[in-house]
């Protein structure tokens, strides 16, 4: 019989936070987004502050400072770092993992006898914490679904100490009634509504509509949530990551841009971004589409937003074609006048680089563009991203959004890892 777990961080970009700084653990703790727009992470002390997921920072920096509020610029080279050592800790329990999300993880636990599953969750999540520092949530069940669901209840309910399986027929039964079908894995907000008039108002109650009429009322993904709260399997793991078929990079700067040659450079440095990503997949874009736009917050300024798509030539991961493409792109849309606070590269229907078709008389010298992008990557793969750029990306870079209240990439960076001082050191130190 199948049997899925779902292992994620509670909280997972504050915890991560608070593993390199334990004074943090009985603070509230918030981590904004990219040049601090907004919240994007809370702990529960910070939920009980009534601060909101997304809330923009400026509107609860005086309820931050008054309250002792530790914020933090987000830190995903620190975050990400700590996810892959979640997920080797994961495949030393589990024969088969597929990484869903950055904090989530689906396990197989089908080789785990019924009766030992909840001790399995126990052990799994304790031995998280003790080797990363991370506290974490199981749910176990017989589908992907129900373990999506079992791990929001084992969020939700602190005397199941982090971990609820429903393997059995009763007690998933039970939950099933006690929880709105707004907390079911893939029931959006229009879905909740046409759910509602129907008198469909808990998960138990989804369980139990036609698997037909679900098909009619919410498409063929409403009629797989049906079958899966019913235990009947319909999504297996994906231990291979989907191909990608879009990629996009995009920033807010951290001081406005309002003239060419600065978002000429700011879009560069995206597009050389860009590049990297699509040469790590192994993948090539033929069009990439370029926007920028002014800041929506600010009512004193006149707003813009423009959006452009660039075909190029032929299929390429070269970061110099993307960066010709990208900069073709700006020229075309920007204006003078505008203080612009955003702007991206945005690149979909990729097509992997070993298939991606080729001109007849194919004038361009691929084998010297693969070796120097092969050079670039491998200097940037040994000194660190950034080391070696195109002089298109900028120097100074002003536009750069603010990493003001990041803290140290702890694990990724020699100069930035963390010191530990004894008593003695400091007594020693203080002579």
């Amino acid at each position: 019989m199948k049997s899925f777990a779902l292992i994620d961080g509670n909280s997972f970009y504050c915890s991560c936070e608070r593993v390199f700084a334990p004074k943090l653990r009985a603070r509230p703790v918030i981590v904004l987004s990219n040049n601090d727009g907004c919240a994007v992470a809370r702990t529960a002390e910070a939920k009980a502050l009534g601060i909101g997921m997304g809330e923009p920072f400026f509107k609860i920096q005086d309820l931050c400072r008054d309250n002792d509020v530790a914020v933090f610029t987000s830190n995903y080279a620190l975050y990400g770092d700590m996810s892959a050592r979640l997920n080797t800790i994961y495949r030393q329990w589990a024969p088969e993992v597929e990484i869903y999300s950055i904090d989530e993880s689906f396990l197989d636990v089908a080789h785990v006898r019924q009766r030992d599953r909840r001790t399995f969750g126990l052990d799994l999540r304790s031995t998280v914490q003790k080797w990363t520092g991370i506290p974490t949530c199981v749910g176990i069940a017989p589908t992907k679904t129900l373990a999506k669901f079992a791990n929001h209840v084992a969020k939700k309910n602190s005397d199941l100490g982090g971990v609820c399986d429903l393997t059995d027929d009763a007690v998933r039964a039970e939950w099933l009634d006690r929880i709105e079908v707004s907390e079911v894995w893939g029931v959006g907000r229009a879905s909740q509504t046409k759910l509602f008039e129907l008198g469909i108002k808990t998960a138990g109650d989804l369980s139990r509509l036609d698997a037909r009429q679900a098909r009619n009322l919410l498409s063929v993904v409403g009629e797989r949530t049906v079958l899966e709260l019913r235990g009947i399997s319909c999504m297996p793991l994906e231990d291979v990551p989907a191909q990608r078929k879009g990629c996009a990079v995009t920033r807010s700067f951290g001081t406005p841009v309002t003239d060419l040659a600065g978002m000429l450079e700011a879009v560069a440095a995206y597009a050389t971004r860009a590049g990297e990503k699509l040469r790590r997949h192994g993948l090539e874009a033929s069009h990439l589409a370029v926007f920028m736009h002014t800041s929506r917050f600010n009512e004193r300024d006149p707003s813009h937003s423009a959006q452009t798509t660039v075909n190029l030539p032929e299929a390429s991961a070269d970061t110099l074609d993307l960066i010709r493409a990208a900069q073709r792109g700006v020229r075309k849309i920007f204006k003078d006048g505008y203080r612009y606070s955003k702007a991206g590269i945005i690149m979909d229907d990729l097509i992997p680089a070993r298939s991606a078709p080729r001109p007849l008389f194919d004038a361009r010298d691929r084998e010297h563009s693969d070796r120097l992008m092969s050079a670039l990557d491998a200097v940037n793969a040994k000194f660190g991203r950034g080391a070696l750029v195109p002089a298109a990306a900028g120097i100074k870079k002003e536009w750069q959004a603010k990493f003001d209240r990041r803290s140290p990439r702890y694990t990724t960076r020699i100069d930035e890892l963390p010191i530990v001082r004894t008593a003695s050191y400091d007594q020693t130190a203080g002579r």
